[in-house]
């Protein structure tokens, strides 16, 4: 059986999920996990995860820390102007991206969609020279225009420089659509407001040449036939067949309410309407871009005051919903702090600072009653007394044995658990809650100086 998932579902689905996200109604929590401070192998070779559970029962079992969400946003591929490049004209018979990218993204932070390719009198495309912008232009924001180069362009929005931190990357770009009921915050959502309600639903955008035919010695008169009225455009001849066809021009030209159309002239070439959506160009902007990505955006701040690890590296990165206290019954139910440090540990009889030798982050300790081995994650300072750990696939595991002695495989460093403590949980529930998302990444170290921005990527 031949079907497809269609771009709105994808829409739907990924909008809805960023909807939960950002929704301050709904009592869902959303947080960015990191962990797994050993190597993926002897070379650390980066490996792909698994769609199973085997594969998220080590994730879980692999985090160090979690912080909420601070930022969502829909996203697509960034996709700078530069001169001598040549642009696609939007297409609505496009899967995808095309090569050449039919938007792009200016050094002024404007989002322009490509409405005509300038193309020579034969019919063969010219690079865009003009960098694309409605002041410069002279017309108002919410205006199709055509620069100097043949290009004709529309600005979708701009990004505001709040996006631009949180979601503008060097391979993503933010977009959005504005609600009315929304509560506008800066000029750029205004601005866009602006040419979401401009947007004319039902024009024809451009023409495709299917095949120019032969035996032209003028241009045809082109009628448009269809539901929808006043679009116009005018065919260029070559070597006896049609070059290219250009719509009259960008706003009475493109016509309006078309949900079907096709082309009257005389000869024998094949020429197809090209129509925008339904709403109009600039209705919605993940529309015209076919985004079904969002970006979701957290920076922890140093250790965050003492609750996400500094002392250690991660190379996994998660997405979880809803996770629980530990001790759910008696501490409320549902974690709803902004960060925490969620790897198990153990509390030492003697204080580290007094061993010698000492422990060390990412060498394997063993329990010499349990047998039980694990992964040192963190050298816990401001206790003196508390080693956080992880296990995985390559450790023996199980719980530590109160008052049994551990012995560190590279240290050689060895010191008695406490007498009515083996190891413990976190107070958050590492394997509560949903695991929506996992990405293995390649090492990246951490400092108590260091903001890192951590941004998980989800396509539909």
């Amino acid at each position: 059986m031949a079907a497809i998932v269609t771009d709105p579902f994808k829409l739907k689905i990924a909008g809805d999920l960023l909807t939960e996200i950002q929704s301050t109604s709904d009592s869902s929590e959303f947080y960015i996990g990191i962990g797994k401070t050993d190597t993926y192998d002897s070379s650390d070779t980066l490996t792909d995860p698994l769609r199973h559970l085997f594969d998220e029962r080590s994730a879980r079992g692999n985090l160090e820390s979690v912080k909420k969400i601070a930022a969502s946003s829909f996203v697509v591929t960034r996709n700078n102007w530069s001169s001598g490049t040549i642009y696609d004209a939007y297409n609505d018979k496009q899967v995808g991206y095309p090569s050449n990218a039919f938007y792009v993204l200016t050094e002024d932070n404007e989002v322009y969609m490509c409405l005509q390719q300038s193309k020579s009198s034969t019919g063969s495309a010219n690079p865009s020279t003009v960098k694309p912008s409605f002041s410069a232009a002279g017309v108002t924001q919410t205006q199709a225009f055509e620069t100097s180069d043949g290009y004709r362009w529309k600005l979708l929005y701009s990004i505001s420089a709040g996006s631009a931190t949180n979601f503008l990357t060097a391979a993503f770009q933010p977009t959005q659509v504005i609600s009315k009921d929304s509560s506008l915050c800066n000029t750029t959502e205004l601005q866009q407001l602006r040419i979401q309600e401009a947007a004319v639903g039902g024009q024809i955008v451009g023409v495709e040449v299917v095949n120019g035919g032969s035996g032209y010695s003028s241009a045809p008169a082109l009628t448009f036939r269809g539901n929808g009225s006043a679009a116009a455009a005018t065919a260029t001849i070559s070597g006896g067949a049609i070059a290219k066809v250009e719509m009259n021009n960008e706003s009475g030209g493109l016509g309006s309410g078309y949900d079907f159309a096709s082309l009257s002239f005389s000869g024998n070439a094949t020429l197809r309407p090209i129509l925008g959506p339904k709403i109009g160009i600039g209705g919605d902007a993940r529309q015209d871009l076919k985004s079904s990505t969002i970006m979701l955006n957290t920076k922890p701040n140093g250790s965050e005051s003492g609750t996400f690890n500094i002392t250690n590296d991660f190379r996994q990165v998660s997405l979880f919903k809803n996770l629980d206290l530990t001790d759910s019954a008696s501490a409320g139910g549902r974690f709803g702090g902004t960060s925490a440090k969620v790897n198990r540990s153990l509390l030492v009889a003697t204080a580290m600072g007094s061993l010698s030798p000492t422990f060390v982050v990412d060498e394997v300790i063993t329990g010499g009653t349990s047998g039980v081995t694990a992964i040192i994650d963190e050298v816990d300072s401001s206790s003196g007394k508390r080693i956080r750990f992880h296990q995985n696939e390559k450790t023996r595991n199980g719980n530590f044995s109160a008052s049994e002695t551990i012995t560190g495989g590279t240290s050689g460093a060895s010191v008695s658990l406490q007498a009515l403590s083996g190891d413990s949980e976190s107070s958050v529930n590492i394997y509560s809650g949903d695991l929506l998302y996992l990405e293995n990444r390649a090492r990246i170290v951490r400092s108590s100086s260091q903001t890192e921005d951590i941004k998980v990527i989800i396509t539909v």
